[in-house]
């Protein structure tokens, strides 16, 4: 099941830099390890903001849920989560039209 991830990062201004630096080292090992796997097969920066798009590949939504509720980050993320469905005007890559 495909789902869109739109997260938005809210990190309090107080956060010491150490454990600053530490989330953010976990979270990269975290969302990178999602990407190699497959669950996480697109992750894009909003430019000029602290958030990205991602689209999500996962067998249920108590996968999405597990999925999103372990990144390091998730008590300062605001998430809005759009099931996806395959829309009928897409052409499959490397069929002809013939």
């Amino acid at each position: 099941m495909l789902f869109l991830a739109e997260m938005e990062v809210r990190l309090p201004p107080d956060m010491p830099a150490e454990q600053l630096e530490d989330l953010k080292a976990r979270e990269r090992e975290y969302s990178q390890a999602a990407q190699r796997d497959g669950r996480w097969p697109h992750l894009w920066r909003v430019a000029g903001r602290y958030a990205n798009v991602s689209v999500l590949d996962v067998e249920s939504n108590d996968a999405l849920h597990e999925l999103l509720s372990g990144l390091p980050l998730f008590p300062y993320l605001d998430i809005r989560v759009t099931p996806l469905a395959q829309h009928p005007n897409v052409v499959n890559r490397g069929e002809s039209d013939a």
